[in-house]
Order: structure tokens, then sequence, then C-alpha cells
């Protein structure tokens, strides 16, 4: 589900009525650039060391490695709107969560390196990120980030805390039994509980049609009596306008809210793929609604923004990312000494 481009008058209309300024939207364009720059930086690094035959094993970089180029829409679109101590809980494509949260992109990096100066002193690679400081986290199991989240947000609620938590999942994460009994849950107790779903049309390579009786997760949502929002994840503002709304619900103390902002990944479901379950013609269509470049098009009619003012801050997020990256290179292994501190027994 995609909104047409509105038109001059109309997004002037919506820019005064979402309270959106120059800066934010600036700074919203400059944080997808960053989360752009980091997962294309991380691809390429990633690919060193497996060729000709895929390993990996190898390489400076290794496991499985999913990335998020082109849903970077969605985690801007909540994240910027959070606080500090609020929670979020990602999945096995936590990146650009991680970031529009404003977790250090250094840490970030290193943590994905499996250095020393990582986030979780490189023992939990890139799909178990934790920053105590920010309240994020992932997990690699599908379905986890539902009661995760329902967990801080019960917290939240029971030392009466204005926090809110958010749960990211995919649409074959809302499958799971998990997504079912977080909803009822949820409600029952009326939780500061945000879930959204990340629909990028496939759970691995199963289109969604070949998975879901009910393709759309807000229809389901509105069936435990909550409010349940479908929105262009290839939009910022408009997952921003639904994002803003659910969030001071559950701030206000009532209750929870599903977003279902239906995206596209560019890349495959993760690094090695072969994509052999969407054709070229799919990928194409969809570049065409690439989040970047929408919002920077809205900028520039706008007057906020002309192509210098645009190529400046897609130059910095670069310059960021490289040094994160040189940091994570630069940073020494764990100690092997220190393979079982801090891990439950």
């Amino acid at each position: 589900m995609w909104k047409p481009e509105p038109s001059d008058v109309d997004l002037r209309y919506l820019v005064e009525q979402d309270q959106l300024t120059e800066d934010g939207l600036l700074q919203a364009y400059r944080t997808m650039c960053t989360i752009r720059a980091f997962e294309e930086a991380i691809a390429e690094r990633y690919a060193v060391g497996k060729t000709p035959r895929f390993d990996m094993a190898s390489g400076p970089i290794r496991g499985e490695m999913h990335l998020a180029v082109g849903q970077e829409a969605v985690a801007v679109g909540v994240c910027p709107l959070l606080e500090a101590k609020d929670a979020v809980v990602s999945t096995h494509r936590p990146h650009h969560h991680a970031l529009a949260k404003g977790v250090d992109p250094g840490r970030l990096a290193a943590e994905i390196f499996g250095r020393q100066t990582g986030l979780c002193q490189g023992k939990g690679g890139h799909m178990h990120l934790f920053d105590r400081e920010l309240n994020f986290a992932c997990s690699g199991i599908v379905g986890a980030s539902f009661p995760q989240a329902a967990g801080a947000a019960f917290a939240f609620r029971h030392r009466g805390e204005p926090r809110v938590a958010v749960a990211f999942a995919g649409e074959g994460a809302a499958n799971h039994g998990t997504f079912a009994e977080t909803l009822n849950a949820a409600v029952l107790w009326q939780l500061p509980l945000v879930i959204v779903i990340e629909d990028n049309l496939y759970a691995d390579s199963t289109p969604k049609w070949a998975g879901l009786a009910q393709p759309h997760q807000f229809q389901r949502a509105l069936g435990y009596n909550l409010p349940a929002y479908l929105v262009d994840g290839m939009d910022v503002m408009d997952v921003r306008r639904a994002a803003r709304r659910a969030i001071e619900q559950a701030r206000q103390g009532r209750g929870p809210s599903v977003i279902e902002a239906v995206c596209y990944r560019y890349r495959g479901h993760f690094e090695g793929d072969a994509e052999e379950y969407r054709t070229r013609e799919e990928l194409e269509r969809w570049r065409a609604l690439d989040p970047i470049s929408r919002l920077g098009g809205r900028l520039r009619r706008l007057g906020w923004a002309d192509g210098d003012r645009l190529a400046r801050i897609e130059a910095e997020a670069r310059d960021v990312v490289a040094a994160a990256v040189a940091f994570a290179e630069r940073s020494p292994l764990p100690d092997p000494g220190e393979a079982l501190t801090g891990v439950f027994g």
C-alpha cells in the first residue's frame, strides 16, 4: 500500500497539521541517509572474503546479516518521537531501529564486527544488540519482540512511569502466536505498548499471500479492540503521523496500538540470498518509491533544501559511517578469557 505524492498545497497542509518543521524534516533526512550509508557500508565489508564461494564464516564480519535498505522511513517515522528511557525491542533486522533510536554508530559497528568496543563487547553480534542507556534491544528469535516489549510496558505501568514500549516486527512474525497473545494481554491490561509491523511483503522468501489468510495485520488487530493504522511505510511523514497518535495514547495511559507499515527491502532477506522469489521488475517498481528520495523531493518543494544542501547532508552521513566503520576495524577482538563473562548459565 502506497499513497500518491501530495500536491504542493496538500503537502503544506500536511506539514502544518502534523506540526512538522524544517529542522525536523532535515533531521529525518539526515538520519535516513545515515542508516542507508551504514547498511551499505556493512554490506560491502560483509562481502569481503565470501567470494567466489559464499561462506558466512569467513571475512571480517561473520554469521548471518540482515539489512533493511529501503525500510528507513519506518524506523525514522517512529523512534525520534520516543524518549531515551522509552523501550524499543527490534528484530533480526535491527540496525535502522538502533540508529533511529540514537545508538552510537561506532559501538553498533564494533558489535557487528565482533569487537570489544561493541555494545555487548562483541559477544552479541548484529542480531543481539543491547544499549542500556537508550533502552534498546533486539532478538534473533522471530516474533520475540512482541512479548518482550509487552514486558517492558507492563513494568512501566506497574511502576507508574510515563514510558512507552515499542515492538518492531515483520509481517511474517505477526503470523506467530506471540502476536495474538501479546495483543490480548496488552488490551486486557491497557499496556503502554505500540506494535509496529514492517510489512515488506516477504517472510524470508515466502510472499505474504502464500502464508497469510488475512493479509493485513491492522485488521487482525482491530479484532482485539484497539486502534490500528495502515500506513505507507515508504513515506516517513505518513508513518510519523500514525506513530505520534499511538505514542501519545500509550504515554497518556490509554492503552496499546498497532501500526502496519507497508514497505520494501531492496536487498535480500539476508546477505547471500539469491532472491529467486521476486522479479527485477518488482524491485524497480519499489525503488521508484525510495523513502529518502521522496523526502528529499518534498524538502525541495517546500523550499527547505536544494540539491547542494541535500548532497552535503548525504556526504556528512557517509563521513559519520566511515568513522564508525574505521573505529570498529581498529578496535581489538574480545579477550578469549572473558568468553563466559556476562553470560547467563
